[in-house]
């Protein structure tokens, strides 16, 4: 038996074996997210009034200018600081600008620790017009958090931004600029025709890379450069910080990004703007102040290899039709 021989039989049963784990993926998959909620995840606790009231929906035209929705798993010790800082910057810019409203949605992702009396705390300091505590009952993940944030959303925009306060909150200032060039609209005068329209602006720590080179080692730095390879090779085309957790999103876009989005994990931002680029919604990238604060739950070589797999199978999923995105019915922009 010659080397051809081996090679045909090597290559069929590689074949064979990509089309198998295909149809497994296909039979196995829902072709749309299946977004379910229980009764007590639709409604958020008043501690004043003692009662709960039910979100509104995404799909409701919007009351306010700005949502922020925060993501946070038993961070108990860090969400405090980061909505210090969050709320003394909108309330300082409500001081400036009487007319701007806001509101600040904290998801409490399955949280064991006093995560969520802790964010009450602020619902009663700020009442919830300003500041509502979605309990999740069982731990979705933070893209799975994330996107019950955005859709219980009353903002034109929707800011999310990571409890651990990394990035400067006042950067929100560049990357409101940004997307008002690119939807030639100013969400704080005019939140109606804002919400209609359609882009994704996306803070950047690119700017930071070399620094945070020179103090990691070659392993991580190999491993660092893997991913954003592999990002570029199966999903997302033209950025160079898809992971930061500071993004900036008109009304309209959250809805037909979420409504699509299947990655509840980590690897959700690559599939949320994946979806964004194959929907052809502008997207900006806007470098940003960040500081790492310690007590990060992602393990840097588990969860960077975790997330490469979900980037084979995002793209795999979507090339073999396992997975598809709702045609986007309103392309404002």
């Amino acid at each position: 038996m010659d080397l051809k021989y081996w090679l045909f039989v090597g290559s069929s049963l590689a074949f064979s074996s990509l089309l198998a784990f295909s149809l497994i993926l296909i039979a196995a998959s829902k072709v749309y997210p299946i977004i379910t909620r229980s009764k007590k995840e639709k409604c958020f606790y008043n501690p004043l009034k003692e009662q709960t009231f039910e979100f509104p929906s995404i799909s409701d035209a919007p009351s306010i200018n700005l949502s922020v929705v925060v993501p946070a798993y038993n961070e108990e010790k860090r969400l405090g600081p980061m909505l210090d800082e969050c709320l003394n910057f909108l309330e300082n810019r409500l001081i400036k600008l009487p007319s701007f409203l806001y509101e600040v949605i904290v998801i409490s992702d399955g949280s064991t620790d006093n995560t969520v009396n802790k964010a009450l705390t602020y619902s009663k300091k700020y009442g919830t017009d300003k500041v509502r505590v979605l309990e999740l009952e069982l731990n979705r993940g933070k893209g799975g958090a994330v996107r019950l944030g955005m859709l219980s959303a009353r903002g034109a925009l929707v800011l999310f931004a990571d409890a651990d306060g990394a990035t400067k909150f006042s950067d929100l200032e560049k990357l409101e600029l940004n997307i008002k060039e690119l939807i030639n609209c100013d969400y704080q005068s005019d939140l109606k025709t804002a919400s209609e329209k359609q882009a994704i602006i996306v803070g950047s720590r690119a700017h930071l890379e070399e620094q945070a080179i020179a103090s990691r080692t070659f392993f991580r730095t190999i491993l660092m450069y893997g991913f954003h390879f592999l990002v570029w090779l199966f999903a997302v085309k033209g950025i160079k910080d898809t992971q930061c957790g500071f993004k900036l999103l008109t009304r309209q876009a959250a809805r037909v990004c979420f409504e699509s989005l299947h990655v509840e994990r980590w690897a959700f931002d690559v599939e949320l703007l994946y979806i964004a680029q194959k929907l052809h919604i502008p997207i900006g990238e806007v470098s940003v102040n960040w500081t790492e604060i310690e007590g990060s739950k992602v393990t840097p070589f588990w969860s960077w290899i975790q997330m490469g797999v979900d980037l084979g199978l995002i793209w795999l999923r979507y090339t073999i039709g396992a997975w598809k995105i709702k045609s986007n019915l309103s392309n404002n922009h």
